[in-house]
């Protein structure tokens, strides 16, 4: 017995190295060699047959004290013992066994004796049987051929008949339309047509092709009839094949039915959609359960005629694919004309039933990513269209400023109410665009689902650019960027008009709320939007408020720069009219203040009731000219200025312009122009001293005499009087009138300036004149 590789205890190894020693053939015949028993020799050694006494003794006297070898001895003296009497217990056992198996033997034996002559017995018996079966076949033989024989007449004869009766049941299958069990019998009696069809069986053969003429006739009629099913027309052209009809015309036609089919349901889809939309007046229910019936009556169809034309497998995939491809066009086409949320859910919701439904019939089309891919379209244009949508809301809303400056819409305060209405039509459209993108993700429908994450980002980057967009558009308005690929819907019927400074400080107001205002809210809408994706919102570089922030900060500032630069511009025309029409050094002398002064205060006037329906008041109180810096030290202080202006001696005069410009090198020099802020004053001031260094400098560029010199001075006085309560910063307002009137004496061939009786006498005048025609106004 071999080494076993099993574990096992020390008396089990011990019972088999026994019965190894006892039963072994060759007990001198070792497993292993002597040459690998020495070299990896241990003490375990002495359960092998290459068990080596002096190797062992030596092993043991080398790891063992003497302590050691006598407990070895008493061990081994154990163990011998116990050897022994397992040895003694084995012979026993096996002395036993042998007992057994010779009694068995010995009964065996007896059971033997006489089986030979009952086997002998058995075969004569066989042999008996055997020959009386032999006679009894042979007495029979006879009459069982002859019953054969018979039984094949009778078949001959029943096929015969049937033959016969042939053409009367193919007639009573044609008039009980049949026609399945027509072609069965006819295919029956077919091998005999052939054999003998034109001898025994030629009127019959005849009167049957006449019959199944009938039949083909009228199954062609069935294939070819509207009013029959699909199923109809499928089983009659199953019928034609067996009749060996060449199918392939019908096999087109047939073909043309489902392409029609596919067109009538087509259309009658779009008439549940806007059922579906509460458009059509039709009950959704009714509407939607029809069209599921038509689609299973075109999924049967196809059905049957793959198993009709196993050869036309890619044109029905074809066909399944085109009637996807339907149901996501109409689906664009009402997404383009702006259609909600829940009506999209359920154009995706019938277009996922149909598509499953022919996924039972043609689970190889692939229909599934097919859809999956034409959803991915869909949703990403419905995403990019209900943006455009709201970007044509806000340019709606401020189409009402064009719409009122032509007299189209008259309203008290239009300038506020178009920034309502953007206001208002920015953030509902902002919020309404979220909330209906959070529809489309808690629908639980496979279609939707595969795609949120996808959504999340569409949404995200649909707000910047969204955002990009309203920034380039706003410029487009204000006439600062013109672009040639810009969407001409948006502004549609601004095209050719000039552009409106108070649309430009309405742009500018409401570039500023929705830095601070609009995006805020936006920005904690997507943040809790985009919760449920797998990048989340704060790993997302889709939607970057920082950046729109700073878009729209500077945006604002410009386009109120852009607004006070019209308005400006528009005031030069009036100052450039003023001063290059009359002859100033011919001018005669000043009887009132002249009339472009009226024009200029009205512009004004227009200008603080555009700023006063959109811009905020300011916090800061007026500055005041006892409050500006250097502006009680000032060469053109009051007492110094009437003292020059008192004089009658020209060259005195011009001495003390002289000296003015001298002081002026020693004085501080005050702020004109600061930081334009969006508030009413700041708007209102920085025009004011705009025109008002314009005038100086178109004053400059004119020469005047005494009367043209002294009309300048009466001017400035009067617009000193009206424009004292209205710019913010009075001490520079001052300042630049002053230095107008500095500048023209400069300019002037004898600057004698006119008493301040006469000035306050004239403008007075002029006063009372404006109270009364403002009286009459009204």
């Amino acid at each position: 017995m071999g080494v076993d590789d099993v574990p096992m205890d020390d008396k089990a190894k011990r019972m088999r190295d026994l019965l190894s020693s006892f039963y072994s053939p060759d007990p001198s015949s070792p497993s292993k060699t002597p040459n690998a028993s020495s070299r990896f020799a241990t003490l375990d050694t002495i359960n092998t047959t290459t068990f080596d006494v002096d190797q062992y003794m030596n092993l043991l006297v080398q790891k063992s004290n003497l302590e050691g070898l006598l407990q070895r001895h008493v061990d081994m003296a154990a163990e011998i013992k116990n050897l022994d009497t397992d040895l003694q217990m084995l012979v026993y056992e096996n002395y036993n066994k042998f007992v057994s198996a010779t009694d068995a033997i010995k009964r065996m034996k007896n059971n033997i004796v006489g089986m030979e002559t009952s086997m002998e017995q058995l075969l004569e018996k066989i042999m008996s049987v055997q020959s009386r079966s032999d006679g009894v076949n042979t007495s029979l033989f006879e009459k069982r051929e002859h019953i054969e024989k018979l039984h094949r007449t009778r078949n001959l004869l029943r096929k015969v008949q049937f033959i016969y009766d042939l053409p009367a049941t193919l007639a009573k299958c044609i008039k009980s339309e049949a026609y399945a069990d027509a072609v069965k019998y006819y295919i029956g009696a077919m091998p005999i047509f052939k054999i003998y069809g034109d001898s025994s069986f030629l009127d019959c053969k005849r009167a049957s092709e006449e019959a199944i003429a009938i039949i083909i006739k009228a199954l062609q009629g069935k294939v070819f009839s509207d009013s029959e099913s699909i199923q109809a027309r499928a089983e009659a052209v199953m019928l034609l094949k067996q009749l060996d009809f060449p199918v392939n015309n019908l096999k087109e036609q047939l073909f043309e039915k489902l392409e029609q089919f596919l067109v009538d349901l087509h259309l009658e889809y779009k008439e549940i959609r806007y059922a579906s939309s509460g458009l059509g007046g039709i009950p959704v229910s009714a509407s939607s359960s029809s069209h599921e019936a038509s689609i299973r009556e075109f999924a049967e169809a196809v059905r049957a005629y793959r198993v009709i034309f196993p050869d036309s497998e890619q044109q029905l995939f074809r066909l399944a694919k085109e009637l996807a491809t339907k149901h996501f066009e109409a689906t664009k086409q009402h997404i383009k004309k702006q259609v909600s949320s829940t009506d999209l859910v359920a154009m995706l919701r019938v277009i996922w039933t149909d598509v499953l439904l022919m996924d039972e019939v043609l689970p190889e089309a692939g229909l599934r990513d097919f859809t999956f891919e034409a959803a991915h379209d869909a949703i990403k244009q419905y995403v990019a269209c209900t943006f455009s949508h709201l970007l044509l809301d806000i340019s709606d809303a401020l189409v009402k400023v064009h719409d009122n400056q032509k007299g189209v819409i008259e309203e008290e305060y239009p300038l506020q109410s178009a920034l309502e209405t953007s206001k208002k039509a920015l953030v509902q459209g902002s919020m309404g665009a979220l909330l209906d993108s959070r529809r489309l993700l808690d629908e639980n429908l496979e279609v939707l689902s595969s795609l949120t994450d996808l959504i999340i980002e569409w949404v995200q980057e649909g707000f910047q650019d969204f955002f990009r967009k309203l920034n380039d558009h706003f410029f487009m308005l204000s006439g600062k960027k013109y672009s040639a690929n810009q969407d001409l819907t948006f502004g549609e019927g601004m095209q050719g008009d000039k552009v409106l400074p108070e649309l430009v400080l309405l742009l500018a107001q409401l570039s500023v709320f929705i830095e601070k205002n609009a995006i805020t809210r936006v920005t904690e809408e997507i943040s809790s939007f985009s919760g449920g994706g797998t990048r989340g919102y704060e790993n997302s570089s889709a939607f970057i408020p920082a950046e729109i922030c700073r878009i729209f900060r500077s945006a604002g500032e410009e386009l109120l720069q852009h607004y006070i630069s019209l308005k400006t511009q528009k005031i030069l025309i009036v100052l450039k009219k003023r001063f290059t029409t009359p002859n100033w050094v011919k001018h005669k002398e000043p009887r009132e203040v002249h009339m472009f002064v009226d024009l200029l205060l009205q512009e004004l006037d227009t200008i603080l009731n555009e700023v006063k329906q959109i811009l905020p008041e300011g916090l800061q109180p007026k500055h005041r000219r006892t409050d500006s810096n250097g502006s009680t030290t000032s060469s053109r202080s009051n007492p110094l200025r009437d003292d020059r202006l008192v004089r009658s001696n020209t060259q005195k005069a011009r001495s003390q312009l002289l000296e003015s410009h001298l002081a002026k090198l020693f004085k501080q020099k005050m702020e004109i122009f600061t930081k334009v802020e969006h508030t009413q004053e700041s708007v209102i001031t920085t025009i004011i001293k705009l025109f008002l260094k314009s005038l100086q400098e178109f004053v400059r560029l004119q020469t005047f005499n005494r009367s043209g010199f002294q009309q300048i001075q009466l001017d400035i006085h009067f617009l000193k009087t009206t424009l004292k309560d209205t710019a913010e910063d009075e001490a520079a307002v001052d300042f630049l009138l002053d230095e107008v009137i500095v500048a023209a004496a400069e300019r002037c061939l004898d600057p004698i300036p006119l008493e301040p009786a006469i000035l306050d006498r004239l403008t007075q005048a002029k006063l009372a004149k404006n109270s009364d025609q403002s009286s009459t106004s009204l």
